[in-house]
């Protein structure tokens, strides 16, 4: 064998797998519709040629990942569930914790939602919102001498709202998924620095000029803030051969180059 041939070793792919494979490549194709059910366990013992420990794992991943339900004692098959924003979410984490995602993928994509999210809001939010926003940054504001902790579930409170008045379910979710993965990696970091404090003043700072924006109804000028906030959060912590992704999204605005 000349060395250009080289390969790698192949990883064994278990039989329950190739079972959780074909029956979300039938949901996704719509083969399988929320409401009906699977074949009884029985029938996908034969259908699939496999074991019956194998057929049930293959039905625990399935319901472990909010696609099916299963009720004990029913004689008929699994039930298929409707989207579910929690199953999504659930699947996002998984993907968002793997090894080949960066800290710098994860800050960019939190940079297009949070502003997309901001864009969003200064347009659609209702009157109710807009207090809700209002009164989580004060919390942030009397929260500062108290510790990161209570000021940093404030924080997560007032991004929340911002998402929720983007009346749009997949940024609240996949927002919601991405901040706590960042947040997991770095919260440590930013309670336990020695200007702690000036981090959260800063922190509030830039928060209040989102809001501002958005009660102004400028949702551009909400979306350019957010993006410059997150970049000056979150920037160093990103290795610098990184970080261009990160400034690719403040293109046209002042102060990066």
């Amino acid at each position: 064998m000349t060395d250009r041939a080289r390969f790698q070793q192949v990883e064994p792919v278990r039989l329950y797998q190739r079972i959780v494979e074909q029956i979300e490549d039938a949901i996704a194709a719509g083969t399988l519709s929320p409401g009906e059910r699977l074949p009884s366990e029985r029938e996908l013992v034969a259908q699939f040629g496999a074991s019956r420990p194998t057929v049930r794992e293959a039905l625990r991943v399935l319901e472990s990942n909010g696609l099916v339900r299963s009720r004990p004692g029913d004689p008929r098959g699994p039930e298929i569930l409707p989207f579910s924003p929690h199953g999504l979410a659930k699947q996002m984490t998984r993907l968002t914790r793997i090894d080949q995602m960066s800290i710098a993928d994860l800050v960019a994509f939190r940079m297009i939602l949070d502003g997309s999210a901001s864009l969003l809001a200064a347009r659609l939010r209702s009157e109710a919102e807009l207090a809700a926003m209002e009164e989580t940054i004060t919390v942030m504001g009397d929260a500062i001498d108290r510790g990161f902790d209570e000021f940093g579930e404030a924080d997560v409170a007032f991004h929340d709202a911002v998402a929720l008045a983007s009346r749009n379910t997949l940024i609240q979710v996949c927002n919601s998924v991405v901040r706590g993965v960042v947040l997991s990696l770095i919260s440590d970091k930013v309670a336990r620095a020695r200007n702690s404090k000036a981090l959260m003043r800063e922190s509030l700072r830039h928060h209040r000029e989102v809001l501002d924006a958005i009660r102004a109804g400028d949702g551009p000028g909400a979306a350019r803030i957010s993006r410059q906030n997150l970049y000056d959060y979150y920037a160093g912590y990103v290795p610098r051969k990184d970080r261009e992704p990160l400034r690719a999204l403040l293109e046209g605005e002042p102060g990066q180059s």
